[in-house]
């Protein structure tokens, strides 16, 4: 709890660059965030898994146990929220990071108010339902072999559970709500990354790529998600079949 008794969120920052940390922990106290920092991958990593943080913000380049082995090692064990700090430029360690389980990533330099923005909007995503008193729980979704239950957050797949992320998750929610219609890359970058869309930023595309090997596309050629070219995203089954049905 903070010091005027208000519950707050404890953030840990993975970084070697001193200033840096105590830079972030200050634009962060403001915004109600709690921030813990670490210097180096192993004992990140260590403080990571014990359960105390609602988020880890993670500098790719560390001594000793780069971010990126950090990050596979938490992803091995948790769906905690990473966000990823890469160099301006560095392309392949985005895609990389997207691919190994980011939830997002921002570069480096940054500006402190999209640092609150990517925080806020990750936690936002990430966060469990509330069933507001006297209403029903969201409808779970099916469409062919997939199955979605928005209020425990779990996917599966002929009833096998699906692990996926929380950016994952609410990216298939999105796509199976509108079965069988495009969804634009507009409309997923808003919703499900909560930011603006730019031509330039590929994570949605990452993001779906992701969540198309955990579902088995291209195994047998019969893909649940199809790219139309310069628009967005489909899951290709009937808008029919899309109905939600009460678990």
């Amino acid at each position: 709890m903070s010091r005027t008794g208000k519950f707050v969120d404890k953030i840990l920052v993975i970084d070697d660059d001193v200033e840096l940390c105590s830079l972030v922990a200050e634009y962060l106290a403001p915004e109600g965030f709690d921030v813990e920092w670490v210097y180096d991958g192993t004992r990140g990593l260590k403080r990571s898994l014990e359960g105390e943080h609602c988020l880890v913000i993670l500098d790719v380049m560390l001594p000793g146990l780069n971010g990126l082995d950090v990050l596979r090692r938490i992803r091995a064990q948790s769906q905690l929220p990473v966000l990823l700090l890469t160099a301006r430029g560095q392309d392949v360690d985005r895609i990389v990071g997207l691919e190994i389980g980011a939830d997002d990533y921002l570069p480096k330099p940054f500006n402190p108010r999209e640092l609150v923005a990517r925080i806020r909007a990750i936690l936002r995503r990430s966060a469990p339902i509330e069933k507001p008193e006297g209403d029903a729980m969201p409808e779970v979704l099916r469409v062919g072999d997939v199955e979605l239950d928005p209020a425990t957050r779990t996917v599966l797949q002929d009833g096998v559970p699906v692990d996926l992320t929380s950016v994952e998750f609410n990216l298939l929610q999105a796509l199976l709500q509108d079965a069988g219609r495009v969804v634009t890359r507009e409309h997923l970058v808003d919703i499900v990354l909560g930011r603006k869309f730019s031509p330039f930023d590929r994570s949605i595309d990452m993001h779906v790529s992701k969540v198309r090997k955990k579902l088995g596309d291209s195994d047998n050629g019969a893909d649940h998600i199809k790219t139309v070219r310069g628009v967005g995203y489909i899951f290709a089954h009937p808008r029919s079949a899309a109905r939600s049905e009460a678990k």
